[in-house]
């Protein structure tokens, strides 16, 4: 094994002065920041050259960049190079940089483009911070940020703020030397000069707080000794893939230095560092809190499936038969979780109970309303022998709850082995009861549960055969809309009803959820959809 030093570039630009190795078979340099060594500057390319090992040597290679590769002031696309090589990228060489294979390399002094790249390694670790489940990324690359501002101008403190959604600044860390987080209270600035900043996206340095205006504007400050503020814009710069040329620009931010010594911050290093400092931390922060907002979306997406499971927990198997009937249902909400609801109940009359609603309002707040009604109808529903007093129940168990906006329609039948359906209507679709001898409405009842707190119900008791099918649905169904933006309608589920009315009841609801689907082809589902289905079949042998 040879105990040759590794091949390694030293960088000197006007930020100072940098060591860094070539640890990698193929390494690239240029604008971007996915390449090994990224260098800013007019003439410096996004990919712009490469370094590689062959032949136990390294050759560099232009990559096609604009304004060229130059080794020892000869422009080159392929050249071996030998130690002590000089390399500039671009015509101006604002940058030195010198290729060391052998001997020692001048030692240097960490710069701000160190501080840098310590950011464009945070950047690459977010990806391992996503696995680790962290919901810190942000206030850690917000201090690695400020912390690394501070040590390469010299700084006492300094803060970040970053734009809200309505690009409004909110303050988001303080720091000040020695790591230390400061609180916002024992952080005393004036907003006007990260607001200006923010505002016309230029630098700006204020050598001495007492002079001029500036005692008065920034008292709170002054007070505190501080002298000297620098504040530059947190610009985050996006470019098209393989093109030379900046896309889009957006400040998301700012980030504030200040210090009690006059004239600290006004060096053209310090204010260069912060400019190339500030380019990295804008893409560090953005990806942070992209992250994190991904983070709160699949921590808010993970509860609504626990939600929708839950609320699937709540509502009975669809299918069942009983001694003189069978039964099958189906409710799909249009997002996570619905307001639609079905339940059934095996009453002390030996009747079968059976119940279909739909909440006002779609989502989260329908859907626990939904789930309260359904814990009031398994409570109430075995105490009476009238549908329309327990409709009138569960009326009065709305208001007793006191709940903002609680409407919701419902409709509830109580089949006895005799064929005997007594059912009470608040304000539901009226379902259909589909016999031989043809097609009726069930609309007997009252008003919609939750506007009136004395609201009067009314029932009505009909005679089923065998064979004689009750079909409760909610509007979701008649009112589905299809790409043209034409409702299915009632005309198309009697249509649907009559054709599948010979089927099981399980078999008759897929059916009706297909042509359903069929009529929507790709259209975007605008509401909950339920559908229940009760067949009497008379006493079994």
């Amino acid at each position: 094994m040879s105990d040759a030093p590794a091949p390694r570039l030293v960088i000197t630009d006007a930020l100072g002065r940098r060591i860094v190795p070539i640890d990698k078979p193929l390494f690239t340099i240029g604008r971007r920041s996915e390449t090994d060594l990224r260098l800013t500057g007019a003439d410096i390319s996004r990919v712009h050259a490469e370094i590689a090992a062959e032949n136990g040597g390294y050759v560099i290679r232009d990559k096609q960049s604009r304004f060229g590769t130059y080794v020892n002031g000869d422009r080159t696309s392929e050249k071996v190079l030998a130690d002590g090589d000089q390399i500039r990228l671009g015509q101006a060489g604002d940058t030195e940089i010198v290729f060391f294979v052998d001997g020692e390399a001048p030692s240097v002094e960490r710069s701000a483009i160190s501080a840098a790249t310590e950011l464009r390694q945070m950047a690459a670790l977010l990806e391992g911070l996503r696995a680790l489940g962290s919901g810190r990324v942000l206030d850690e690359v917000l201090a690695l940020v400020l912390d690394s501002a501070i040590d390469v101008t010299g700084a006492e403190r300094g803060f970040i703020m970053l734009a809200n959604r309505e690009k409004k600044l909110e303050f988001k860390l303080a720091r000040a030397r020695g790591k230390v987080t400061l609180s916002g209270r024992t952080f005393e600035t004036s907003r006007k000069i990260p607001e200006t900043v923010f505002a016309t996206g230029q630098q700006t340095i204020v050598e001495d707080l007492l002079d001029g205006d500036f005692a008065a504007q920034h008292s709170g400050t002054v007070a505190l000794g501080i002298r000297h503020v620098l504040c530059t814009p947190l610009r985050l710069v996006r470019y098209v893939e393989r093109v030379e040329q900046k896309v889009a620009e957006e400040l998301i931010g700012v980030l504030y230095l200040d210090s009690r010594e006059r004239g600290a911050l006004r060096s053209a290093s310090a204010q260069s560092a912060l400019e190339t400092l500030s380019a990295e931390a804008a893409l560090a922060i953005e990806n942070a809190r992209l992250y994190r907002e991904a983070l709160d979306k699949a921590k808010f997406e993970q509860e609504l499936k626990v939600a929708a499971a839950i609320q699937q927990s709540l509502l009975p198997p669809p299918n069942r038969d009983g001694a003189f009937f069978s039964t099958s249902a189906a409710s799909i909400a249009c997002r996570a979780v619905g307001g639609d609801f079905f339940d059934y109940a095996d009453l002390p009359t030996d009747q079968f109970g059976f119940i279909v609603g739909d909440v006002a309002g779609k989502g989260s707040p329908a859907a626990l309303l939904a789930a309260a009604v359904l814990g009031m109808f398994s409570a109430e529903a075995t105490y009476h022998s009238s549908a329309s007093q327990l409709i009138t129940r569960l009326n009065h168990g709305l208001f007793r709850r006191a709940i903002e906006s609680r409407f919701l329609t419902t409709f509830y039948g109580m089949l006895g082995p005799d064929g005997s359906l007594t059912y009470c209507n608040a304000g539901h679709n009226a379902p259909l009861l589909v016999s031989r001898s043809g097609i009726r409405r069930l609309e007997t009842g009252g008003v919609v549960l939750g506007l009136f707190d004395q609201a009067t119900f009314d029932e009505e008791t009909v005679k089923l055969e065998p064979g004689d099918l009750v079909v409760a649905f909610s509007d979701g169904v008649t009112e589905a809309l299809n790409p043209a933006g034409d409702e299915f309608t009632d005309d198309r589920l009697i249509a649907s009803v009559t054709k599948h009315r010979v089927a099981t009841p399980q078999a008759a609801v897929e059916a009706l959820l297909a042509d359903v689907r069929t009529f929507c082809e790709d259209a975007t589902q605008s509401d909950d959809v339920t559908i229940l289905l009760v067949r009497y079949d008379g006493p079994k042998a």
